[in-house]
């Protein structure tokens, strides 16, 4: 008889504190999921500044492309320009519009 309330004892403890490891568990995952959510969205912020980062230089890499494609483009107009004056200068006739560009008259 002392066996059987030694053995209905050892049940009656290890259902306790099985339950008890059930419940500290269930507390334990809990705290896991919310700092697991916190480095999440520690982690997301991270990942939204470096996007914000790399878009804020490619903004100013293009912008300088662009700056840099206008100043070409002016240049050439610049060096258009003045080809194009030398050229009626040296073939300027004297007459005001020039003779050349009246040549379907003739």
């Amino acid at each position: 008889m002392a066996w059987r309330q030694l053995l209905l004892a050892f049940c009656l403890s290890a259902a306790v504190l099985l339950t008890m490891l059930q419940e500290g568990t269930g507390a334990l995952v809990g705290t896991r999921q919310v700092a697991g959510q916190e480095a999440q969205e520690v982690e997301n912020g991270q990942k939204l500044w470096a996007d914000e980062l790399r878009r804020e230089y490619y903004e100013e890499q293009r912008n300088e492309f662009e700056n840099f494609v206008q100043e070409q483009n002016d240049e050439q107009e610049e060096r258009s320009r003045e080809a194009m004056e030398q050229w009626r200068q040296w073939h300027y006739d004297g007459l005001y519009p020039s003779y050349l560009y009246n040549r379907h008259h003739i």
